[in-house]
């Protein structure tokens, strides 16, 4: 069992997604469930947001073709199955992605998600995140990485039995096609600091 404070009431919680749903605001930080476990993280600096944001612009003409929502790190996802509450850099929706709650998105009616490594996420970016994405019949999966020795940008693709079989990696700068349903071609080099 674990407990949380929460002004003057003490709040039981038995799971992390239990704790996650009665913490306080906590700006400048990110609360997430990855593999049960309660991470909290600090908001990355201006580059981190400034890659979210680039996607964002780029994605821009696909948006306005399809009607689809861009929403660069400022809403919440609930990985569906587990209910793991995540907030990744970015997600792309249509206009009818159904939610969990007020909040968040459920993971599978979405169309892509993107994280943008930093050094307190890399790991969870680059290891956890892909199964639990796929896990969460999310289609697309992209990992902007400027840590990357090139720096990288990696698309995961082709969701099959709750797993991504198709890989692609190219150097931060190449194009990259972004497979279908978002069927785009994208100039990685927006992500170029």
């Amino acid at each position: 069992m674990v407990k949380a404070l929460r002004r003057k009431s003490p709040v039981t919680a038995h799971t992390a997604r239990e704790l996650f749903d009665v913490l306080p605001e906590m700006p400048g930080f990110r609360a997430e469930v990855i593999k049960g476990n309660l991470i909290v993280s600090p908001l990355g600096p201006p580059p981190h947001g400034d890659a979210a944001n680039n996607l964002h612009d780029e994605l821009l003409p696909l948006r306005r073709q399809h009607g689809w929502r861009g929403y660069p790190g400022n809403v919440g996802v609930c990985i569906e199955g587990t209910r793991d509450p995540v907030e990744p850099d970015y997600v792309l929706a249509p206009r009818d992605c159904p939610l969990w709650g007020e909040r968040e998105f459920i993971s599978s009616g979405l169309i892509l998600v993107a994280e943008v490594v930093s050094p307190g996420s890399k790991d969870y970016d680059r290891n956890e995140k892909p199964g639990m994405y796929a896990d969460g019949g999310v289609p697309i999966y992209l990992l902007i990485d400027p840590l990357d020795a090139p720096p990288s940008v990696t698309v995961y693709s082709d969701l099959i039995d709750g797993a991504y079989k198709t890989v692609t990696k190219v150097e931060m700068g190449m194009p990259l096609r972004l497979p279908k349903p978002v069927d785009f071609e994208l100039d990685t080099s927006v992500f170029k600091t």
